[in-house]
């Protein structure tokens, strides 16, 4: 069985303010709002989310299954 990481370091790209967050394992987050700068993060094109855009470690679900799985899939 494949070890799966829940926690993932998001970076904002505006202002480069890193904060670890635990990721949801039953549902994508498309939205986060950085705690440096307020702006409002969304998934990248072709990303299923913003682990997947931002963050150190991709989503549960990509972790698992590949990139083209994606967490909404």
């Amino acid at each position: 069985m494949k070890h799966v990481i829940l926690e993932s370091t998001l970076i904002c790209p505006e202002c480069g303010f890193s904060k670890t967050e635990q990721m949801p394992t039953d549902a994508c987050q498309w939205f986060y709002e950085c705690q440096g700068c307020h702006s409002l993060l969304k998934p990248k094109p072709g990303d299923c989310c913003v682990f997947c855009s931002y963050g150190s470690v991709a989503c549960p679900p990509v972790q698992m299954q590949g990139k083209h799985s994606g967490c909404c899939g």
